[in-house]
Order: C-alpha cells, then sequence, then structure tokens
C-alpha cells in the first residue's frame, strides 16, 4: 500500500517486523503492507491515510449495529470495574452470563433454551462435535461418531472447525481433515449445477445427504452441520427445494443436525436466526459474531432440551474454555441484544433495508460482467463471468482479486471469494448508504471490465 503519511510507514514497519496476520501471504504482505484501519462509526472506517471506506462487510459480517455505539462501550467498562473475570468451572456463575443465557433463550428457536458459551464460533463448533459424541455415548451409542459437512462449507479454523469445513485449500494444509468427519456437495447452483435448473439441483443436492448417511451407515453418524447460507464459501443460497428436502432426510434418520448460524444469526437474514428464516428445527446452533457485534469475542452453542435431557444424566462434561462466559463479552452481549430489540434493528432490516438492499444489487445484473446477483436480507453475491449466457468464467485472470483491489481504491469494501463479489454490510445501514454501496459497486465494476479489457 503506497502511503504519504509517516505514522502509517512506521505501522507497517511494525506489522513486517513482528506481526503474523491470519489468513495471509507472510511474503507478500510484507512487501505490500497492510492498510491501517484507525477509527470507524456507523458504516464507515477511515484509515491512517484519511480515507473514508463503507465497511460493506461489517468487519467480518459481525458488526451488526454498526461502530461507535457508546452503550457497549459503557456495558464493558461497568463490568470491568464490577466483576472484570471470574471462570465458570468448580460449580461456579456470575450474574452477566446467567443473564445472556436467559435472554438468547428468549429469542432462539422454540424449545432450544440452553446455552454453552465459548471465545468463539470456531470453539463452538469444537464444542459441539465434543458435546454430539458425548450424547451419543450417553445413550449407549458411542460408536455414532461421523459428522456430515459440506464441501466449501465454512466452520472455523482451529483443527476440528477446520476439518468439519469443507475448504480444499484448508485442509492441504495440516493434514486435515481429522478422521470422523466427511463432506457432500454444495447447494451451490451457479457453479455447480450444469445443466438442472435451480429446482432440480436444490434436490439431487440435499439427496447428497441421504446417500451420505447410508455409506457411512446411520449407526456411525452422529450429526449434520449446514450454514443456513453459506457466508465464507460465497453467499451460496440454497435453492427454495433444497432444505425442505434436507428436513425430509433428517427426520427420517437417528442424527442430531446442527445449524451454523454464526454468519446468519442475530439478525443477518431479517430474522434472528437462519434457521427461523428457513423454519430449520435444528438440535443446536453454532453462534458468535452479531452476538456482540463484533466488539469483543465470544461464541456459543445453543442445545435444544431434549438433548439437555440426555446430557444432564452423562456426568461430567470434559470440555471447557477459560474465557466461557466472559463477564465482560457476556454484559456486551447482553446489551448488543437490548439495542436490537429495543431500536427494533431486525425488523427494520426485514421490511424495509433488506428488500431495497435486493432491490438496488439486482439492478448490477445488466453489467457485462455479473453473471447473476442473488442474497437474501443483508446477504449480497455478484458473480463474475465471461460469458452470462454459459456462466463461464475468466480463467486464471484473478477478477475477484482485481476487483476487489479497485473497491479498496474506490471507498468500498466488498470481499472477493474467487471470482463472487460478496457483501454482508452492517444491520444499521441505511437507503441512503445502500446506494452509495450499489453506486461504488458499479463504479468498481466498471473498472475491472475496463482493466479485463485493456
Amino acid at each position: 500500500m503506497t502511503s504519504n503519511n509517516p505514522q502509517t510507514r512506521e505501522w507497517q514497519t511494525l506489522s513486517n517486523d513482528h506481526h503474523l496476520a491470519p489468513f495471509s501471504d507472510f511474503k507478500q504482505l510484507k512487501e505490500k503492507g497492510p492498510r491501517i484501519i484507525t477509527s470507524a462509526k456507523g458504516v464507515y472506517l477511515w484509515d491512517s491515510e484519511g480515507n473514508k471506506i463503507l465497511d460493506g462487510m461489517a468487519g467480518l459480517w459481525c458488526v451488526a449495529i454498526g461502530y461507535g455505539r457508546d452503550e457497549l462501550a459503557d456495558a464493558a467498562s461497568k463490568q470491568m470495574r464490577e466483576l472484570p473475570y471470574y471462570n465458570l468451572f468448580f460449580q461456579t456463575a456470575h450474574p452477566p452470563v446467567l443473564e445472556l443465557a436467559k435472554a438468547i433463550a428468549d429469542i432462539a428457536p422454540q424449545g432450544m433454551n440452553h446455552v454453552f458459551f465459548t471465545g468463539s464460533g470456531s470453539e463452538g463448533n469444537d464444542t459441539m462435535l465434543r458435546m454430539v459424541r458425548h450424547y451419543w455415548a450417553i445413550k449407549g451409542q458411542p460408536k455414532k461418531k461421523v459428522i456430515i459437512s459440506r464441501k466449501n462449507g465454512y466452520h472455523g479454523s482451529t483443527v476440528a472447525g477446520a476439518s468439519l469445513g469443507g475448504m480444499k485449500y484448508m485442509h492441504e494444509q495440516g493434514d486435515l481433515p481429522i478422521p470422523g468427519i466427511v463432506h457432500i456437495a454444495q447447494p451451490y447452483w451457479f457453479a455447480e449445477g450444469g445443466d438442472m435448473t435451480p429446482e432440480e439441483f436444490g434436490v439431487w443436492a440435499a439427496n447428497q445427504l441421504e446417500e451420505k448417511i447410508l455409506e457411512v451407515g446411520v449407526d456411525n453418524v452422529g450429526a449434520f452441520i449446514a450454514e443456513p447460507i453459506q457466508g465464507a464459501g460465497g453467499v451460496i443460497i440454497p435453492p427454495d427445494t433444497y432444505w425442505p428436502r434436507i428436513k425430509e432426510i433428517l427426520a427420517k434418520y437417528d442424527i442430531l443436525f446442527v445449524a451454523d448460524e454464526v454468519i446468519c444469526g442475530f439478525g443477518r437474514t431479517g430474522e434472528w436466526f437462519g434457521s427461523d428464516f428457513y423454519d430449520l428445527k435444528p438440535d443446536m446452533m453454532t453462534i458468535a459474531k452479531g452476538l456482540t457485534s463484533g466488539y469483543i469475542p465470544m461464541g456459543g452453542l445453543i442445545v435444544r432440551d431434549e438433548v439437555v435431557e440426555v446430557l444432564n444424566e452423562g456426568g461430567d462434561f470434559n470440555h471447557g474454555f477459560t474465557y466461557s462466559g466472559h463477564p465482560v463479552a457476556a454484559a456486551v452481549a447482553l446489551e448488543n441484544i437490548r439495542i436490537l430489540r429495543e431500536e427494533k434493528i431486525i425488523e427494520r432490516v426485514h421490511a424495509e433495508t433488506a428488500p431495497y438492499l435486493q432491490k438496488r444489487l439486482r439492478e448490477l445484473n445488466d453489467h457485462p460482467l455479473v453473471g447473476e446477483v442473488r442474497g437474501v436480507g443483508l446477504l449480497g453475491a455478484i458473480e463474475l463471468v465471461q460469458d452470462k449466457a454459459t456462466r463461464k468464467r475468466y480463467e486464471g485472470k484473478g477478477v475477484g482479486m482485481i476487483c476487489r483491489t479497485f473497491c479498496f481504491e474506490n471507498g468500498l469494501i466488498m470481499r472477493a471469494v474467487g471470482d463472487t463479489m460478496i457483501i454482508a454490510p452492517p444491520l444499521v445501514i441505511t437507503l441512503a448508504e445502500i446506494d452509495e454501496l450499489v453506486t461504488k459497486a458499479r463504479k468498481c465494476l466498471d473498472l475491472t471490465l475496463s482493466a479485463l479489457q485493456g
């Protein structure tokens, strides 16, 4: 990153000399230098060069109520002064985590009244894997250990989380996945549907679950985990036929269903959870991100009452974290949920901003570079193609990264997943800010097309 600010160069030197960044090519980052973000307010960021940037990704899908909410800072400060830390081990608890568990139960799908707290979504999915296997062992079926997941799904980057996820490039590092985790096809019609209609493909993709259950053996399968909408995989909206067929299969076999709600949870779809949007009935739900609007790390696993009844008969569950249910994180999450509820932010997403965003985004379908625009709630994806009719990509051009660079240079953060541009702005984005987002996105598409043609 070219800099005119000596302070920027100083921070970049610190990065080069001391910092190892997540999901980064260390050598490339050292040569280029990171963009330094210094402040934020509402849906905007400012970097150390003074550039104002519309954050079309809400950080990493998480800053639900926007940047700069003093209420969350005040809640953290108050809790730090009162009880900055205590653990939940040894039959001990504290008021913030108990009140938060109740607040989550109040908004979770019916019959999901218990929460195991973690520090992140990755830890939540690690917890899920251990809890699923513990559950079946208590029921006298210890062979039911296999977890079925989806290719190109994302469930975190710990050893268990990355194994549960279906990202091939992650599996190539570290000899993953670990044993006991298998993957089925994703419901990604645009890239993989071939000559099938979306409806046909949705049924076909769902049927892969039944085929895998029968292949592995129902006596060996503990659970199926899936994101209601795949986020990091490219905002993959399943065809309308997918989830109804999945529900039929889940009802037929004796396995648990886990909804990874780390991205979809807390209003992203215009409902409290993606499971509400698709009328799913999960046995467990992983949560994080929007739980605290990203202001402080926290995650968890919401567990259905019938599962808890079994766990209650199993003695110690030998699992937990130093920071499970951290009191400061719990206080922030409580205040975040209060704001979401009292300001009716999710109701506004459902009724106003989500329909408007989806309408405005689909205006980009007329762009020569755009093969498909899709989205739900405040999630969106723009597929970049060479040929609209055949859905053919520009091979080897890195079109998504070209577009992402133009976005950065023109005051917009959109994320590139291959040649798919994705967005998930803060839930508090206004109609005028949506107009700004779409206008900037079109400009960056124009610049990308010119670069390809040049």
